[in-house]
């Protein structure tokens, strides 16, 4: 277990690094956006309770981020297409562009980085990876949908 702490020490350093400097000069979506438009993408328009709900972050900061991507044209704000009192997030056309242009850059990157890994490397790394976030996400109360 020491060993795995210190490699997922590694690899959040890695991974903050690598995104903190690429993220002015290829990434349209700051980290924030890129997962709020991608949870919006998979469950449909979401209020900022069931934001809240879903990240465990607090209405004041789901308030500042989802206004900065209501400003940059990411996401608009509707009608509960439910028939609910609060409005919903929906993402917009520029907001599903932005997003499939930093996943496509993200594919890429790991395709770059895994290149000489085998096709059964990277399915047991990539299952094993599933499994730990299954594990948090239990722990946390908070699953997260898959595609």
């Amino acid at each position: 277990m020491r060993q795995l702490e210190f490699e997922t020490m590694l690899f959040n350093r890695h991974a903050y690094l690598f995104a903190h400097r690429a993220r002015a000069s290829i990434w349209n979506l700051d980290r924030s956006a890129y997962i709020l438009l991608t949870r919006i993408q998979m469950v449909g328009p979401m209020s900022i309770g069931q934001l809240s709900e879903a990240t465990g972050l607090d209405a004041s900061t789901l308030n500042r981020q989802t206004a900065a991507m209501t400003r940059q044209g990411l996401v608009e704000r509707i009608p509960d297409p439910d028939g609910g009192i609060a409005r919903k997030f929906r993402i917009t056309e520029e907001g599903e562009r932005a997003l499939d242009g930093d996943r496509a850059r993200n594919l890429g990157i790991l395709e770059d980085l895994m290149d000489d890994w085998t096709p059964a490397e990277a399915a047991t790394f990539t299952a094993s990876l599933h499994r730990l976030n299954r594990a948090i996400e239990r722990l946390d109360g908070r699953p997260w949908p898959r595609p």
